[in-house]
């Protein structure tokens, strides 16, 4: 049996102070990475590696999700999420402790809201950068009907 394999690269040029241009050969923007202002010298309003976990992981339940309500043939009208990451001190170590998502999604028929919910749920569950990462994910979706 062949095992699949993918590589993503992701490369880093320090500029000045604590800030850095990341970008990939496979991409086409950049974007500025920094230390984040709740440490010495960090830097406000600039995205940080701590901003990237998170969003990795809300970006990935997005396509995930994505990819199981077209299988599955679920009809939506909107889909958004809040994610929120919580980084603490655990035995002496900085780590992303948590990763709390909030996925919302609008449907158009209160009979799908049972089935939205079972997406949502494997959507969770089978996202591939959650369950690469050793944070507590808490979960907490949101179907509204309209």
């Amino acid at each position: 049996m062949a095992t699949i394999e993918h590589n993503y690269e992701v490369d880093v040029n320090w500029i000045h102070d604590r800030i850095g241009i990341l970008y990939s050969p496979e991409l086409n923007d950049e974007m500025q990475v920094a230390t984040p202002p709740q440490f010495p010298k960090g830097i406000d309003k600039v995205w940080s590696p701590e901003h990237l976990f998170t969003a990795a992981i809300n970006s990935c339940l997005m396509t995930t999700f994505l990819s199981i309500a077209e299988s599955s043939k679920l009809e939506f009208t909107k889909f958004s999420s809040k994610a929120s990451g919580k980084l603490e001190m655990v035995d002496g170590k900085y780590i992303m402790s948590e990763v709390t998502l909030t996925p919302s999604i609008t449907i158009s028929n209160e009979a799908d809201h049972d089935k939205a919910m079972r997406i949502l749920n494997k959507s969770e569950a089978a996202c591939l950068i959650s369950n690469s990462v050793k944070s507590k994910i808490i979960f907490h979706p949101i179907i509204k009907v309209k």
